[in-house]
Parts: C-alpha cells; structure tokens; sequence
C-alpha cells in the first residue's frame, strides 16, 4: 500500500514559507539598488566637491550672509526704517564690546604665515613709530627751497648730511630690533660632556632629531656597539 502524501496544510505551509522568502529576497534586493543608487549620487557629490576652490564653504557663507542683509534691507526699507539702526539694536553688549576691543589693538598678533607677512607687520610696526620732527622740516624747506621736492632731473646724491639725533635715533631703533631677534632665535648652550656624533651644525641638528624619535629603537644596539658586543 502506497503512503499518503503531504496534507494540505503542510503544502499551504511549505507555500507561505516560499513566499516569505521571495518577499525578503525583494526587500533585500530593494535595499541593494538603494544603497547602490546613494553611493552613487554620493560619489557625485565627492566628485563636485573636490572640483571647487579650497575657498569655497568660506565664500559660500559670505555670499549667503550677503543675501540675508540685502532681504533684511528690503524689509527695513518696506517698513520706513533705518537698517543701520536696526542692525545696531540686533547686537548684543557683549558682541559689541568684543568689537571694541578688537579695534582697539593696534597690532594684533595673527600668528606667522610666511616671510613676507612677517616683514610687512615689522614695516608697518616701524612706520607707526615714526614721529616727524616738523621745526627740522621747516628749516630744510627754507635751507633747500625748491630742491627739497626732487624731480626725476634732480641730482642730490652726497648732498644731505643726517643729523646728530636722527643717527642716535637709527641706532637705538636697530638695537631695539637686535634685542627683539635673539629672544625668538637664541643658541642652545653648547654641552662640553656631550658625546660628538656629528660633522657640523647641520648634521648635529640632524641626529637630534633621529635620537628624538628613533632614540627609544636603538638604544640597545648603540650600547652593543660602544661595548662591542654587537652581533
């Protein structure tokens, strides 16, 4: 005698666990094309990011800001007010007094960029210093007339002879200069008791830095070098 098959209610359930899993295999395939699908809009993205200027976030910003002020003066020119004063009502006192402060320093320190930064706030430091001695105008104006004011055809090469004081004044200001000079690059003490590794100057700095960051390394091999037990 033949054995039965399987009841329908073990086929309907063999059917409902097909279906589940064609439903999770569509659900997973979904999620597959959508992930596929952000990657790429996001490489896009990446791609468009990196072609604009480095600047780029800084100037957005700023032409962003720009579109607020030029509504906001829309708005104030609507109503018959002033925007200056608006604008002036809208800061708060601790703003306002931070602003103050940072007018009021003359020279603030921005830190170093480059060499020509530097030399352009030392001109300008210089300059400020300036004090004109305007009784000392007046007598070369009389003493030179005319010639005080050279013309491309002028020839006054030898002919003015500074002043005692302007000299003295010369002299104090460059070693003002020189005193400010060796507080930010002054030479490290040379150490007798030092053992000598190195050629010159330059290879000495060199070594420092090795020892600096190999130091920890190589210390036991330098020491089986200088006892001679090295393998």
């Amino acid at each position: 005698e033949e054995a039965a098959g399987p009841g329908p209610a073990a086929a309907a359930a063999a059917e409902q666990r097909r279906e589940e899993r064609l439903r999770r295999f569509r659900e997973l395939h979904m999620k597959r094309y959508e992930a596929c699908k952000l990657n790429s809009q996001e490489v896009v993205e990446e791609d468009k990011r990196l072609k604009l200027p480095p600047n780029w976030e800084a100037k957005k910003a700023r032409l962003e800001w720009e579109l607020q002020v030029q509504e906001k003066k829309k708005e104030c020119a609507a109503r018959g007010e002033d925007y200056e004063r608006v604008k002036l009502l809208e800061i708060s006192a601790e703003d306002a007094e931070r602003w103050e402060r940072k007018k009021k320093r003359k020279n603030p320190d921005l830190g170093f960029s480059d060499y020509a930064a530097a030399q352009l706030r030392q001109y300008q430091r210089l300059t400020r210093q300036i004090k004109p001695d305007l009784e000392q105008y007046e007598k070369l104006k009389e003493q030179y007339g005319e010639a005080l004011y050279p013309t491309s055809d002028s020839l006054l090469h030898g002919t003015h002879v500074p002043s005692k004081e302007g000299v003295d004044r010369m002299v104090a200001d460059l070693e003002k200069q020189i005193e400010k000079r060796e507080k930010y690059s002054r030479r490290r003490p040379y150490n007798d008791d030092a053992d000598i590794d190195y050629i010159n100057e330059r290879n000495a700095k060199f070594n420092q830095k090795a020892e600096r960051f190999y130091g920890k390394y190589t210390a036991e091999i330098k020491q089986n070098l200088e006892r001679g037990t090295a393998v």
